[in-house]
């Protein structure tokens, strides 16, 4: 079965075909621009990468460019659009509608719509992505997977804001978490590395990127996670600055006469380790080599950045009880041994000891802690388009 996944943003469009039985990527790109003058980029298995500057006044025209270069008699990947068996589509927020993965029907989109309003910013994309390749693909079954889902066993001690209770039975306000796909795929594959059955192992999944997210996974589902009503509580990330106190909001709009969406866009485009480092940079790399050079500025996001990653992580094994595994994942978590030494030199407490030779990995399956380390650290690279293709496949066979 050929699975196209879908991953739709306000101006993007990311897809890959995979074929579910062997879980290869048959061909993958990236539609970039949208309604702005447009750029296509598409890599078939095993061949050059193919950029095109292109119109692409709307969705529904990347869609159909998207199928144009999947189909392509010199480069493409599939004869005809027959060939697609099914496609899979990345939803960012399912509100308490959604627990797992769903097949796409009217009440299906319904329903995202009527939750747009906890993502104004990534609903509305992924339902147009919906739109467009119905429109195109009328009669193919299409499913969708959810980046709230997973989370959606958090007990309520857990989800529950501390605010007066009619906000969240009027307007369901909770924390809810995002990445889910990576942790469920991460969490399930960090088992499999350690020898344990998923529904027997305490795991803590660090999702570490320019978004970046801690889960805690007891026997197979998620008791807590660090995001929150959006993406922005939480981990110090790359340009969003994490937990603050609320009141910071209301003192910087008044100090700086902005509006509240204004004090709100410096929380999530100009803080996190980009305002930390003094507008350096939000990538780790850039800061790394800077921390190497006495940087002041790299050195204190770094540092406030790896100090909240451990205090996450220490504050979930308490509420595991006791962790057996720590999985890194993600851009950074898969590819900054840098990071990870500088996480895990804080976790002594907890028994964990880092070894620093299998730690220079960089994006592959590696146990990373010591033999005798209380608790095993592991990097596992996720693959969420891969996760949703494997739920589409199940929901559609």
């Amino acid at each position: 079965m050929k699975i196209l996944v879908i991953n739709c943003g306000s101006s993007s469009l990311k897809f890959q075909l995979i074929d579910s039985e062997t879980e290869a990527v048959i061909g993958k790109g990236l539609c970039e621009r949208i309604g702005i003058d447009g750029r296509l980029n598409f890599t078939p298995a095993g061949k050059d990468k193919i950029e095109r500057e292109v119109a692409m006044p709307d969705h529904n025209e990347a869609i159909r460019l998207v199928i144009e270069a999947l189909t392509d008699a010199e480069t493409g990947v599939v004869k005809t659009l027959d060939e697609i068996d099914a496609v899979g589509h990345r939803i960012v927020h399912g509100g308490e509608n959604f627990t797992k993965s769903v097949v796409i029907t009217d009440e299906v989109i319904k329903a995202i719509e009527d939750v747009s309003d906890l993502a104004p910013l990534h609903n509305p994309a992924n339902l147009i992505g919906i739109r467009a390749c119905q429109k195109i693909m009328p009669s193919v079954p299409m499913v969708a997977v959810f980046d709230t889902a997973f989370h959606q066993t958090m007990p309520e001690e857990a989800y529950i804001y501390g605010l007066p209770i009619e906000y969240y039975n009027k307007y369901k306000i909770r924390r809810y978490g995002f990445h889910g796909t990576s942790h469920a795929f991460v969490s399930e594959r960090v088992a499999e590395l350690a020898g344990k059955p998923y529904d027997q192992i305490k795991s803590i999944v660090c999702h570490l990127g320019n978004g970046a997210s801690i889960s805690a996974v007891c026997n197979g589902k998620c008791i807590d996670t660090s995001m929150g009503l959006t993406p922005l509580e939480g981990l110090i990330m790359g340009t969003r600055s994490g937990d603050v106190d609320p009141s910071v909001i209301n003192f910087i709009e008044q100090k700086e006469n902005l509006t509240t969406e204004e004090a709100m866009n410096v929380l999530n485009k100009k803080s996190g380790v980009y305002g930390l480092s003094g507008d350096v940079s939000s990538d780790f790399r850039d800061l790394e080599a800077g921390y190497r050079k006495g940087d002041e500025g790299c050195k204190r996001a770094v540092d406030a950045f790896t100090y909240r990653v451990a205090k996450y992580i220490g504050s979930y094994n308490v509420a595991l009880g006791g962790a057996d595994v720590i999985a890194f994942t993600a851009g950074v978590g898969e590819n900054s041994g840098f990071v990870r030494k500088l996480v895990i030199d804080r976790l002594g407490a907890l028994g964990i000891t880092l070894d620093e030779k299998a730690n220079e990995v960089r994006g592959e399956e590696k146990m990373i802690s010591t033999a005798d380390s209380k608790i095993k650290v592991f990097v596992v690279p996720t693959n969420e388009e891969l996760a949703i293709a494997r739920d589409t496949a199940a929901l559609v066979k």
